[in-house]
């Protein structure tokens, strides 16, 4: 039976289970996840946070990372800047990057969610307001979300991805795994973290 687990990743870890090669050791998935046999379905940069999908099914990893299947991942998205409708329409139908224009994107501005806090925090500049959208693609280019973002003129100043089709990372806290029941497992939550886990209000 698939397994399939629902990791909070923490900003700065990789989405890989080891770091070879690199001059300096960084935190990856095997700080946080002892189950094996699964895999990253897609991948959540370094400096990005939230949802990770890792299962030990070769046919639902493609079904959740290639983009041909186009399900659609959600991300809260803080932005540096005054987001006003022309900008917002921009994002919606399109963006114009280097390889190519985007598919369009759901995109709505809302209220600061109810977030855990981003360790380090952001670096808050006084006199530049910032904003939060929601925003829901169903591509997975490199950097998609913050390079869309960038090119309206409202840079991403942190990036949570919430949700991947019907899987969600609400009431998992950074650092942890839900693994859903009936997917193979017990069920269980892999506490590494003492930190409180908030819901997106």
């Amino acid at each position: 039976m698939t397994r399939l687990l629902l990791f909070n990743k923490p900003f700065g870890v990789l989405s890989q289970f080891t770091d070879r090669g690199s001059p300096s050791a960084r935190s990856t998935l095997s700080d946080f996840i002892d189950v094996e046999g699964v895999y990253p379905a897609g991948r959540l940069d370094r400096d990005s946070e939230g949802l990770l999908l890792l299962c030990d099914d070769g046919r639902l990893q493609a079904r959740i990372a290639d983009p041909r299947f186009k399900m659609p991942k959600t991300y809260l998205v803080q932005v540096e800047g005054d987001p006003q409708e022309p900008e917002l329409e921009r994002l919606r139908r399109g963006v114009q990057l280097k390889d190519g224009l985007t598919l369009p994107a759901d995109v709505v501005r809302i209220d600061a969610p109810d977030l855990w806090p981003r360790d380090p925090p952001i670096r808050q500049r006084r006199f530049i307001p910032d904003s939060w959208l929601a925003i829901t693609i169903r591509e997975g280019r490199n950097r998609q979300v913050r390079r869309m973002t960038a090119a309206v003129g409202l840079p991403t100043l942190r990036l949570v991805r919430w949700s991947i089709g019907d899987w969600s990372v609400a009431g998992i806290a950074p650092g942890e795994f839900q693994e859903l029941p009936g997917s193979g497992g017990a069920g269980s939550r892999n506490h590494k973290t003492d930190r409180q886990d908030s819901g997106f209000r």
